[in-house]
């Protein structure tokens, strides 16, 4: 079977006070996936890092393609081979995750922006819906 590594939405806003809503659905043999939101590959407000392999959630941001401190958060309440929604939302500060499971979790809003237009989904996972509303 070949996974697609690396999906990229394009011609879409996520503004602050707009929620994305993210379905994914994890390989069944897969070890990590990251949702990745800002303005391009080199910046990138939030990378949303779950690892299965370690049951753990990581979060960081890249600005000038340079990583910032790592926040690790966790552990998973969704499960590889399953379907999972995540929703998301920001202010200037924060950006808030809604998980799977109803909890929320937050990582500061590094890039400090209110509007992005860059999202790709890495790794061992394939998207199954994405809105913004």
């Amino acid at each position: 079977s070949c996974h697609l590594s690396f999906q990229k939405v394009s011609d879409m806003t996520f503004k602050e006070g707009a929620e994305f809503k993210i379905r994914l659905k994890p390989n069944d043999d897969g070890n990590r996936f990251s949702i990745n939101v800002g303005h391009d590959s080199d910046n990138i407000a939030l990378h949303f890092n779950p690892r299965f392999d370690e049951n753990v959630i990581v979060c960081n941001s890249l600005s000038g393609g340079s990583w910032g401190e790592e926040y690790r958060e966790g552990s998973l309440s969704f499960n590889r081979g399953e379907e999972c929604k995540f929703y998301i939302n920001f202010t200037m500060e924060y950006f808030f995750i809604k998980l799977p499971d109803g909890s929320t979790m937050s990582f500061p809003n590094r890039l400090g922006d209110i509007k992005y237009k860059f999202f790709e989904v890495h790794g061992d996972a394939r998207i199954v819906g994405i809105k913004i509303k």
